[in-house]
């Protein structure tokens, strides 16, 4: 028995995640003949994305790219903060000579 698949235009997804939380994910999904796991996805890029977010396989590629850039962002801050932390070391380094030779030179 071959599964039929159907595609949903975004606005049709919309009206469906409507009558859904009116009727009850239960029912809604009985309904409208969806999986609620194909709901709550729905439901999730609908509150993340707004209507935009139910676009389809198009924003996978931009969910992929936004994935990549937030991994590199976490990377690019991780080095800011180890450079940040060895230039503390080198000023705090600096005044403890600087404090030394001080001394050094009012002896």
């Amino acid at each position: 028995m071959k599964k039929t698949y159907r595609r949903w235009t975004k606005e049709e997804k919309e009206k469906i995640i409507q009558d859904v939380q009116r009727l009850g994910v239960v029912a809604g999904c009985r309904k409208h003949s969806i999986e609620p796991n194909v709901y709550y996805y729905w439901l999730k890029k609908y509150e993340v994305h707004g209507i935009n977010g139910l676009e389809g396989r198009q924003n996978r590629d931009l969910e992929l790219t936004v994935k990549k850039l937030e991994k590199e962002n976490r990377a690019l801050k991780e080095i800011l903060a180890e450079k940040e932390l060895q230039s503390r070391m080198k000023d705090e380094l600096l005044k403890k000579k600087f404090a030394q030779w001080d001394k050094k030179e009012k002896s």
